[in-house]
């Protein structure tokens, strides 16, 4: 019997098409929802039922316990913006969150849950001490993945040091970023850039496409997953770069 080798799945950052047609070209998504406000239990196991056995959920997890209650998207999260909530706080609020997050993950039988926290959240020791903490606290049966959008916690060596107490993933766009650790590899290809400004509505052109392929077998780990999140182009890149990836580039 031959050893199974790297496992590489494709696909965009929400259904950018119907699910009967997105269901018929890729296997994975990442669920945009549950970053903004947790679908109810019932939806979660819907959506389960729906898709094919062999398709992968994975989450963006609660900006409810990531972002601070004063930001202009708080109200998105149904959630008062209470003084103790956000910003990985160990605190009461987040821990319930992180448990009502948990349970609609169980519900999608998902695998892999993403962080993604604000370009605000900087490396200050509050912060570092807040995340370790929240980390330390929460029950979690997931592969965990953070995508950090402040350029602090690179020249910060706790950034590194978290990532491998808490086996966590460096989430990052491959074709700008190079991932420092993980145990599995998660990108999310967000479009171009200009400056640091992103601009999601960009379509990837076959050399774009073919030097991500390039890139992500470099780093190749037994894990791989490749999530577009290009505005309305997503879903003809993900299918593309599928079919790219399976012929070989």
């Amino acid at each position: 019997m031959g050893v199974p080798g790297p496992v590489i799945k494709i696909g965009c950052c929400g259904f950018q098409v119907s699910k009967r047609k997105y269901y018929e070209e890729l296997d994975l998504v990442e669920v945009q929802k549950t970053f903004y406000k947790l679908p109810r239990l019932e939806t979660a196991s819907k959506w389960r039922r729906e898709a094919p056995e062999s398709f992968e959920f994975t989450l963006k997890v609660w900006m409810a316990i990531t972002h601070d209650p004063r930001s202009r998207i708080w109200n998105k999260t149904g959630l008062p913006p209470e003084g103790d909530r956000g910003l990985f706080r160990p605190s009461k609020s987040n821990f319930e969150a992180w448990e009502s997050f948990r349970a609609v993950a169980k519900e999608l039988r998902a695998k892999v849950a993403i962080f993604q926290s604000p370009p605000s959240f900087d490396s200050s020791e509050e912060n570092i001490s807040n995340v370790r903490e929240f980390l330390s606290s929460i029950t979690n049966d997931m592969s965990l993945g953070w995508e950090i959008r402040n350029d602090s916690w690179y020249s910060n060596p706790a950034f590194i040091e978290i990532l491998r107490e808490f086996h966590i993933t460096h989430v990052v766009d491959l074709l700008y970023e190079k991932p420092v650790y993980g145990d599995f590899r998660y990108y999310r290809l967000h479009g171009a850039r200009k400056g640091k400004k992103i601009v999601y509505s960009y379509k990837y052109t076959e050399s774009d496409l073919r030097k991500l392929g390039k890139l992500v077998n470099e780093y190749l780990a037994e894990r791989n997953y490749i999530l577009f999140n290009n505005s309305y182009y997503s879903f003809g890149n993900a299918t593309e770069f599928k079919r790219m990836m399976y012929i070989g580039i």
